[in-house]
């Protein structure tokens, strides 16, 4: 993942303290860098205090943000004093990317003309003016924070996350391999729709996979990738005969990503696949995932969706999985789990790839591609979207698994999830229709992926902690 950059800006106003804003240039890029980001600034001396005040400087930075366009990921206003609004929006109304607001705290025993800052009323003032102006902008928990605090490197690592998220969304292409499985009207989706928000999908015919995988030849890319799946994970079980058909499979999803430059991929997983190929592909999916390529099952392109989103929040792996089963009594645990596509990344250990017992039930020796295991403890967000009248709804709550056990013979890669008021949460989901999967990610992002959604890419939330 490349490194984050921020444009810095600083603002001024004539009556307020501005030897205190070269003292916040200073601060600013020892923040920044520390918390291991690059940074763009404006040369000191081209305005006063080397800050934004008036229009005419206002502009002056608009232009100089504008001839590093594509260079920048986020923007931090920094307050270091009660700063002029009408110089923040001139220079930032076309930034086109997330806005930090920053206000610097007073100090008790520093509140005489020389040293007082006033930037907790101030900060009031720049917000109303960009809400007047239409200019999303980010607030973070605490008001006012200095820079070189340890609350403001977390604030840090959150908006570098937000500003993520939000330029990974704006624009991104979703293949869709093979048509929705006629069983399965729950991963429809509307395309215009998805257009609306910049996300374009590229529909592909399965007969076109089947009929290149048919006639690839087994040459040394061939051979590579069985060597690569081999060290991914167990393979020892898998005739040969059926690991050379999932290399080649794998290969011609590489070729469909390259070739169409695609973000994600959605793929058609059966049933064609094992009558016609004799494998189920979700240890490619598992593959696919580890490599930080979104990939999910089934044609749920919505899972693809909150699934890429919360890779770009956590910058790991994530995974679509069903709401499977209860896990016991314990009405907040569930058993979530998928056949096998989740990346080993979020697995206990090493899975093995086994015969899919579904497939194998009613045509033995159809399904070699299930990768099993079981899925790790760690702190988690899930999330899901669907398409609806035009507009593109989402939900995110957050969880954790657990070290909880389940049984060796539960096929496929699962893992129990413990989430709190997890009954009333699936009421809500239930009437809300969003489907049987939903998709997670690693850590606790639910507020990243809410600044995200409602305020900079215009996604409706549906908040089912409430």
């Amino acid at each position: 993942m490349k490194k984050t950059t921020f444009a810095l800006y600083f603002g001024n106003r004539g009556f307020m303290p501005g030897e205190l804003i070269t003292g916040a240039r200073d601060d600013m890029i020892k923040a920044v860098t520390r918390a291991g980001y690059d940074y763009l600034i404006m040369d000191a001396e081209a305005t006063r205090y080397g800050a934004v005040e008036t229009r005419d400087e206002g502009r002056l930075y608009h232009d100089w943000l504008k001839s590093h366009e594509g260079e920048y990921d986020g923007v931090i206003l920094c307050m270091p004093i009660f700063i002029d609004e009408n110089g923040a929006a001139e220079a930032l109304k076309d930034a086109g990317v997330p806005i930090l607001m920053q206000a610097y705290p007073d100090e008790i025993g520093k509140l005489d003309f020389q040293h007082r800052r006033d930037a907790y009323c101030g900060k009031f003032s720049v917000t109303d003016v960009f809400t007047q102006y239409g200019i999303p902008f980010t607030v973070l928990k605490p008001h006012v924070v200095h820079p070189l605090s340890e609350t403001f490197a977390q604030n840090l690592n959150d908006f570098a996350a937000i500003c993520r998220v939000v330029n990974g969304m704006k624009r991104f292409t979703v293949g869709c391999i093979g048509a929705r499985t006629t069983a399965f009207k729950t991963t429809r989706f509307d395309e215009i729709a998805l257009q609306k928000y910049g996300i374009t999908v590229e529909s592909f015919d399965l007969s076109e996979l089947v009929f290149t995988v048919q006639n690839m030849k087994t040459d040394e890319r061939v051979r590579e990738k069985i060597a690569r799946l081999s060290a991914y994970t167990n393979c020892s079980n898998v005739p040969a005969k059926n690991m050379e058909t999932l290399a080649k499979i794998s290969c011609a999803l590489d070729d469909y990503i390259d070739s169409y430059h695609l973000d994600a991929i959605t793929l058609r997983c059966w049933n064609e696949m094992e009558t016609i190929l004799r494998v189920c592909p979700c240890v490619l999916l598992s593959e696919l995932n580890d490599r930080g390529i979104v990939a999910s099952c089934e044609i749920d392109l919505c899972s693809a969706i909150t699934m890429r989103a919360m890779n770009l929040a956590s910058g790991q792996p994530t995974a679509v999985l069903d709401w499977n089963n209860n896990y016991g009594e314990d009405e907040n645990k569930v058993i979530l789990f998928h056949c096998g596509p989740v990346a080993q990344t979020l697995m206990t250990q090493k899975g093995t790839v086994t015969e899919h017992k579904m497939f194998a039930k009613g045509d033995p020796g159809s399904g070699w591609g299930s990768n099993e295991g079981r899925i790790k403890a760690f702190p988690m967000t899930f999330s899901n979207c669907q398409t609806k009248d035009g507009k593109l709804i989402v939900y995110a709550s957050e969880g954790e698994f657990t070290e909880d056990p389940i049984e060796d013979s539960f096929f496929g890669c699962g893992g129990v999830a413990h989430i709190p008021d997890l009954q009333n949460k699936l009421i809500k989901l239930a009437r809300g229709g969003f489907k049987h999967h939903t998709s997670v990610g690693v850590g606790h992002i639910k507020a990243i992926l809410t600044e995200a959604f409602t305020n900079y890419l215009g996604y409706e939330v549906r908040d089912i902690d409430r």
